[in-house]
């Protein structure tokens, strides 16, 4: 018993990885977001703006993945379901009920965040494989309603969607006011994204995804982790998702597509 207490800590070492950083690490990650905003921010005069917003938006798909792949550990079939849902409450809001962009992209994200949760809560009581084809089939029961909702349009989707003016003051119609929202939008996120994974909690998602079973014998509610992560990478996907319909004034059934 003594040699197995003596073995037991050392062994479980890395479960948790030390969460203090040194001070180049700060500097150097500080420098990187900075260099990225200088890039942003010069960006738009040097390439097509809309192209340019295309690429953040689905830029910030991509990270809401990873955080659910790269740091969790979950393989998502259906993530297109939460970034096409977002896009077409976000762009029925802004037409239909005339809610300012803002606004708009809001109740998008949150209708993303709800159906994560629903569809988190199912298919985490899966792994591996079975985790993800539950996931893929919920994305296409999310297809399907959008292809015979009336709210949707169907296939031709919602069209001409009003980009509006930004708190009502700052006229969105003009590409490049409309890239300043976008990459304020995406810097939000990356930065959302990097705190996350730099915290206690990322720390733990990462134990998880190495070893899940020492991550349980360890005491963590693994699933609750899991479930957690899950309606945030679903968040921001949906958040990329109402952002890419203001952006193209569309959303269609190319969004919800698996």
């Amino acid at each position: 018993m003594a040699d197995t207490a003596a073995i037991a800590p050392a062994d479980a070492a890395p479960i948790l990885p030390v969460l203090a950083e040194g001070r180049d690490d700060r500097a150097l990650h500080r420098r990187i977001m900075l260099g990225i905003a200088v890039i942003l921010a010069v960006a738009p005069f040097v390439l097509y703006p809309v192209f340019l917003m295309k690429v953040l938006c689905f830029g910030l798909f991509a990270l809401a993945f990873n955080l659910l792949l790269g740091y969790g550990g979950l393989l998502s079939f259906g993530h297109a379901a939460y970034f096409g849902m977002a896009s077409y409450v976000c762009a029925y809001s802004a037409k239909v009920w005339g809610l300012s962009p803002e606004v708009a992209i809001l109740a998008g994200t949150a209708t993303a965040a709800v159906f994560g949760l629903v569809f988190g809560a199912l298919a985490i009581r899966r792994q591996g494989i079975y985790f993800s084809m539950i996931t893929l089939a919920l994305a296409q029961m999310a297809y399907f309603f959008s292809l015979q909702a009336k709210f949707t349009g169907g296939e031709d989707g919602i069209q001409a969607v009003p980009r509006g003016a930004l708190f009502g003051v700052v006229s969105l119609s003009d590409d490049r006011a409309l890239y300043g929202l976008v990459a304020v939008v995406f810097l939000a996120g990356l930065m959302l994204i990097y705190r996350i994974i730099h915290s206690p909690f990322g720390q733990v998602l990462k134990a998880i995804r190495d070893n899940e079973p020492r991550a349980i014998s360890l005491g963590y509610r693994v699933n609750q982790y899991k479930l957690a992560v899950f309606v945030l990478s679903a968040t921001l996907a949906g958040l990329a998702g109402a952002t890419k319909a203001i952006v193209f004034q569309l959303a269609s059934l190319t969004d919800v597509h698996w």
